[in-house]
């Protein structure tokens, strides 16, 4: 019912104060001078406005939940792409170290072989020399014993063959024995500095980042082409209206 006349139902629309109102209030109050319209069809045209007012509103949450759905995909992609490229890294890495450490082992190897083979040389000169110290104080000691020996004819019968026998002692060479710096094991010494250096510049390849076999997102244009389709949709379109999904970066190495 009207608030100023309250016997009279409100039948119209005033198109220019945009109010439902009475035909008294259109003859005689405050809308005598506005342009009116039938109540049922304004309130058919507003009605079929808010109808397709609501059909944008629910294409552009479409589009949006379509959108949302392919970000997470994205997501879940990125993720997988990072976790993949992650175990690549430690692999190469563990490759890395495989090899020093068999590099490693093939040096010490040497340095070994060679300590060895110096370490046999020296013992087999102790030996050698041992053996003859041996037989020099064996021989020193019967020479002694001969020196003590009271009787003429028995110290001539042996003193020939013990002289005979210091002369040759005496004339054994004893000249060998390791050169000098034989123990020095120098030669075996490395540098890894300009390796490290290597090491330390380890990268990734500038090109990879590059490397796109179009399975992926280079961009962000077919998103905000989304967005602004959002704005002002046709009030005739069909609810529910899909995009066509961004590629996932499967593909990426």
């Amino acid at each position: 019912m009207c608030e100023e006349h309250e016997d009279e139902r409100i039948n119209i629309y005033c198109l220019r104060c945009e109010a439902p109102t009475c035909s008294l209030c259109k003859v005689f109050g405050a809308h005598k001078d506005c342009e009116v319209a039938p109540l049922p069809a304004v309130y058919q045209r507003q009605k079929s406005e808010l109808s397709d007012g609501i059909a944008m509103l629910v294409a552009g949450n479409d589009r949006i939940q379509a959108i949302i759905t392919q970000m997470e995909e994205i997501c879940r992609t990125i993720e997988e792409n990072g976790r993949r490229q992650k175990q690549h890294v430690g692999l190469r890495f563990d490759s890395l170290c495989s090899i020093l450490e068999e590099r490693k082992k093939e040096l010490l190897q040497s340095v070994a072989r060679e300590q060895e083979a110096k370490v046999q040389r020296v013992r087999g000169l102790i030996r050698q020399y041992g053996d003859h110290l041996e037989a020099s104080s064996k021989l020193v000691e019967t020479a002694i014993q001969a020196m003590e020996e009271p009787q003429m004819a028995v110290y001539l019968q042996h003193s020939k063959e013990l002289l005979k026998k210091i002369t040759d002692m005496s004339k054994v060479s004893m000249s060998s024995r390791p050169e000098p710096g034989y123990e020095s094991m120098d030669h075996f010494s490395i540098n890894v500095d300009h390796v490290a250096e290597m090491l330390r510049t380890i990268d990734f390849q500038p090109e990879a980042l590059g490397e796109d076999d179009g399975d992926g997102p280079t961009d962000s244009s077919e998103g905000v082409g989304d967005e602004e389709s959002l704005e002002a949709p046709e009030a005739t379109e069909e609810v529910g209206p899909r995009q066509k999904p961004l590629s996932s970066p499967h593909g990426q190495h």
